[in-house]
């Protein structure tokens, strides 16, 4: 999901429009450069399973910025107009899932 983000905001949206976009909703544009590589950075982490905890917990305050900044003044649900904020929010539960779980037998680091 991550790394499906980041190739969003990289190739559909591209950088310049990403910048633009986040700069519209009162948000530094230069944090849309930090939010692809740690959603590049962060995806790839986890599936690798490197520091998988960590990384979970790093990648939150992305999930919640979608769901506060870019979603939230649409109602709750996802099917209004510019989407609600309930599956970003949904989305942002899930790295507190991952981190209580941690990486797995498989995962390069416990």
């Amino acid at each position: 999901m991550f790394l499906a983000r980041a190739y969003l905001k990289s190739f559909v949206f591209t950088p310049k429009g990403a910048v633009g976009y986040f700069a519209s909703l009162g948000v530094p544009g230069w944090f849309a450069h930090l939010t692809i590589a740690a959603e590049t950075l962060g995806g790839i982490a986890l599936i690798l399973g490197f520091q998988t905890s960590l990384v979970a917990i790093l990648l939150i305050p992305t999930l919640l910025g979608a769901s506060i900044l870019a979603h939230g003044k649409n109602g709750f649900w996802f099917t209004n107009e510019n989407g609600g904020w309930e599956y970003p929010a949904f989305w942002t539960i899930t790295p507190v899932e991952q981190a209580l779980l941690g990486g797995g037998a498989l995962a390069l680091t416990a």
